[in-house]
């Protein structure tokens, strides 16, 4: 497969996804270094780092450290987005008091944003119960709520800077967005009110539905509205979020080279490609965490490299 003329080329920006620091290296004077020695300097940050259901001065002092030491040491924060620990209903929430609340701490966590220095904030769409997602009524309500509730965080993160928000297919149908068809659909029903862009943050181990689980096909077809994208390892029909090491890679899906030729062929001029690798909290697989990211970073650093030189192949 012949890469496309040099003049058409994206660039791609490599980082790593923050959520393998939570729990194990929550400190910024711990996990900045961690990522410059992985060679990398864009992150996305998670909610699961800093909450911002934490007390106003506690996130007051952790972000003015984070931003500083990030800032000294040359790290980009490009984004933030939801993680491990806050993948709860959100905008969808069945109980209207509980949507209210979580609406605040989005624009509290829209607002760390834009003190992070980050281009944009992400999440889910909303995920329904069970019991709404079976109504259809009900269900056609919480649509409605949430996609009024992005444009309203759209509004909000004009003032802030921010230049895009980010909405991530997710694996079942109550957690929105889990065909091709449905995620444009709610990408351009979002735009049409929306003060910034609410852009797509394609996963390559979301492609669940039994007739699109072609990962290479959501990235064709989704990845003109996705700027950022989780990488991870996978087999079809599962989202096991391996890393990019020979014996993952013997087993997945997965290969930069192809990635890289179906976002170019997507068409937009730049992508940040964050690793989005996820390891159990038991022994000895908290010891592979470090290594495996290493193996993962250098892997794709040599597929871009290839792809830049002209000579990408999938």
């Amino acid at each position: 497969m012949s890469p496309p003329p040099a003049r058409t080329r994206p660039r791609f920006h490599l980082g790593v996804n923050l959520g393998f620091a939570i729990n194990r290296f929550p400190e910024p004077q711990v996990w900045v270094p961690l990522v410059q020695g992985l060679g990398v300097s864009h992150v996305q940050f998670v909610a699961d780092l800093l909450n911002p259901f934490l007390p106003p001065p506690v996130v007051d002092r952790q972000a003015t450290l984070v931003r500083r030491l990030a800032d000294r040491e040359g790290i980009h924060i490009q984004s933030l987005f939801t993680s491990a620990f806050t993948r709860v209903n959100h905008l969808m929430h069945p109980d209207p008091a509980q949507r209210r609340v979580w609406l605040a701490w989005f624009e509290s966590f829209a607002r760390l944003a834009a003190r992070l220095g980050a281009q944009a904030m992400g999440s889910h769409f909303g995920i329904m119960s069970v019991r709404d997602w079976e109504r259809p009524r009900v269900r056609q309500a919480r649509a409605a709520g949430a996609v009024a509730a992005w444009q309203r965080l759209s509004r909000l993160g004009r003032e802030l800077g921010l230049d895009y928000l980010l909405f991530e297919p997710m694996s079942v149908p109550r957690e929105n967005a889990w065909t091709i068809e449905e995620t444009v659909e709610l990408w351009e029903r979002t735009n049409r009110g929306a003060a910034i862009p609410v852009e797509v943050c394609l996963d390559l181990g979301h492609a669940p539905h039994p007739d699109q689980r072609d990962p290479y096909l959501w990235l064709e077809r989704v990845g003109v509205h996705s700027p950022v994208l989780h990488l991870q390892q996978t087999e079809a029909g599962h989202s096991r979020h391996w890393p990019f090491t020979p014996e993952h890679n013997a087993q997945g899906i997965i290969t930069a080279p192809r990635v890289l030729q179906a976002l170019a062929r997507a068409g937009r001029p730049e992508y940040y490609l964050f690793l989005e690798i996820s390891h159990r909290e038991r022994w000895p697989d908290d010891t592979r965490v470090l290594p495996d990211l290493q193996a993962s970073v250098k892997y794709w650093q040599e597929a871009i490299r290839e792809y830049d030189r002209g000579r990408a192949h999938a």
